[in-house]
């Protein structure tokens, strides 16, 4: 469950990712379509300063606002597939 960190209102444009960038501000970059070749123009939309924490992750949701929830982390375990025994021959003993 996620949960509201700031109200920041950002109104969104379609052809732009928005995303929380290292220092805690909205931020948003032309996404990518085809074959369009280098780095994305990233621009600063809001300055915001919001502090992150480890293992939390943050975005921009539909209402323009940055909010955080618990990363997911590990995931399903796999089992493990069960080792077959190689059939072994018994060795003979030649007979005079």
């Amino acid at each position: 469950m996620a949960k509201k960190v700031a109200k920041v209102g950002v109104k969104k444009e379609s052809g732009y990712l928005y995303f929380v960038d290292k220092k805690g501000d909205v931020s948003r970059a032309v996404m990518a379509r085809g074959k369009k070749k280098g780095k994305a123009k990233k621009e600063k939309v809001a300055k915001v300063g919001v502090k992150k924490e480890s293992g939390m992750l943050y975005f921009v949701d539909k209402q323009g606002d940055i909010s955080c929830a618990v990363m997911a982390r590990g995931g399903k375990k796999k089992k493990k597939k069960a080792v077959k025994k190689k059939a072994t021959k018994k060795k003979t003993k030649k007979r005079k």
